[in-house]
């Protein structure tokens, strides 16, 4: 009869109910297509996009980065936290065994209660060993629902992973690029300091001829000065980036190595896809979503502690004064106990911890909308600006082929006597700002591109993922 009740009442708690609300995805409007139209292109969205550049060097700073990068490991570090967590939750839901030995030698009052005889021995040994077992029964969920969040949490650790590999290879390629820019720009300023250079040694000869003035002397020998001052400023970007990249790699700030030229990398195709993508592999919105799971999971917990909890003790074990007769028949004892606990009055102690998980829940669906919200806006900027910067990328090449043929005839109608060197310094000054800033504009081109693919997202991710580490602990859990 004992073991039949044993047996129901473990049957009891196997069939038990789960307190709360269970999830349910919120409805999300989305909509139907981006504000741009843009060709169609291949899915490209699931594969290494910056591999497209053409630039193996590139690549190489991308895998270096995948392997070394800090931040990619402590993401790492901490999936395997919450699965330590997770773990520790879980195994609330079975029973806990455990041992236990003691052994002391104890001396007893002659005059206490009750007195010793005069002759009996005050010394003695007290031996015991035992193991035992206990098991709260989750009869209303509230481990269930702490075990629901717990997991929960483990996915948003490693959606948060993630997203930590999609900034790192977006962070690697745009600061090449503007590392690529910088190195092209200066290029532009050494190229122009030396035709001013030449320029202006050539007028100091013509002012000690007698045939210019000194003024015009000094207009080109500011002009020289100007592009002088731009060079040193391009240096310390130039230093200032690679040890940007260097950090993103993780190591020490140095040199980075050199590919192709920002003029010879290619443009990435853009991925083709409905807003509604966004919602499957966005690593931000899929972590804002299971931290809903989590705080709705702990709802259904904090209402769980209105019931009642019922556990199970076992104890087997040995008691003996004499080590030699511990493990024998006559030593052994035992215990079996159950008891049942629950609250009556706590003064809005529950009440509190319910309201506050329901506030959280309520801040999490919000959380998990305005990531939404963000994500499509992110998303939409990024394809507008990719297809503006190439219009505006395309204008300003023509500005800068009209302002090199400016300043081609202006040199030829200064060596032909027909207009003095102040046009040939101005079509000179503004081709050297506009070389400059058509170079800016094609690294914004390609920051525009790799910002698309951030913004979308996609299976490449999960392909930069796997070069990761990856956490240490494994878990075996549903697919969500």
């Amino acid at each position: 009869m004992k073991l039949s009740a044993l047996v129901a009442l473990l049957a009891t708690g196997l069939a038990a109910c789960t307190v709360g609300p269970d999830y349910v995805r919120p409805t999300v409007e989305s909509p139907s297509t981006w504000r741009i139209d843009y060709p169609t292109a291949a899915e490209v969205a699931n594969t290494k996009w910056w591999e497209q550049f053409g630039d193996p060097v590139l690549n190489e700073l991308v895998d270096s980065a995948l392997r070394e990068n800090l931040d990619v490991r402590i993401a790492a570090a901490r999936v395997d936290q919450f699965i330590g967590a997770l773990t520790s939750t879980r195994s609330q839901l079975y029973p806990q065994l455990g041992y236990g030995a003691e052994a002391n030698r104890t001396r007893a009052s002659r005059v206490g209660q009750p007195p010793l005889p005069p002759d009996a021995d005050p010394y003695f040994s007290l031996y015991r060993a035992s193991l035992g077992a206990s098991w709260q029964l989750d009869l209303f969920g509230r481990v269930r629902r702490l075990s629901e969040a717990a997991q929960a949490q483990v996915y948003a650790s490693e959606q948060a992973q993630r997203g930590v590999v999609l900034s790192l290879v977006s962070s690697v390629a745009t600061s090449y690029i503007a590392l690529r820019a910088l190195d092209r720009q200066l290029e532009i300023a050494q190229a122009t300091a030396r035709n001013f250079g030449a320029t202006a040694r050539l007028f100091e000869l013509r002012f000690k001829g007698g045939i210019v003035a000194k003024t015009e002397v000094m207009q080109i020998d500011s002009q020289y000065q100007q592009a002088l001052a731009a060079i040193p400023a391009f240096e310390q970007a130039i230093a200032a980036q690679e040890n940007l990249i260097s950090i993103l790699l993780g190591r020490n700030p140095g040199p980075i190595e050199r590919g192709k030229t920002i003029d010879q990398l290619v443009a990435p195709l853009i991925p083709a896809d409905l807003p509604s993508v966004l919602l499957q592999r966005r690593p931000d919105i899929l972590q804002a979503e299971q931290n809903l799971v989590a705080a709705n999971a702990n709802v259904g917990a904090t209402r769980a502690l209105y019931y009642p909890s019922v556990s199970i003790t076992g104890l087997l074990g040995s008691v003996s004064t004499a080590f030699s007769s511990l493990f024998t028949g006559p030593a052994s004892a035992g215990l079996i106990a159950a008891g049942v606990s629950g609250p009556i009055f706590t003064f809005g102690g529950i009440e509190g911890q319910v309201s506050s998980a329901e506030a959280q829940n309520q801040q999490a669906l919000l959380s998990y909308q305005q990531t939404i919200l963000t994500a499509f806006r992110e998303t939409n900027d990024a394809l507008t600006g990719s297809q503006k910067k190439i219009e505006e990328v395309a204008l300003q090449g023509k500005r800068v082929d009209a302002l090199r043929e400016f300043a081609r005839l202006s040199k030829l109608r200064f060596d032909k006597g027909v207009a003095a060197y102040l046009d040939v310094l101005v079509a000179e000054n503004e081709l050297f700002a506009a070389e400059l800033a058509g170079v800016r504009l094609l690294a914004d081109r390609y920051t525009q591109l790799v910002n698309v693919y951030q913004a979308m997202g996609g299976g490449w991710v999960d392909i930069a993922a796997s070069a990761t580490p990856t956490p240490r602990s494994t878990i075996t859990a549903e697919a969500h």
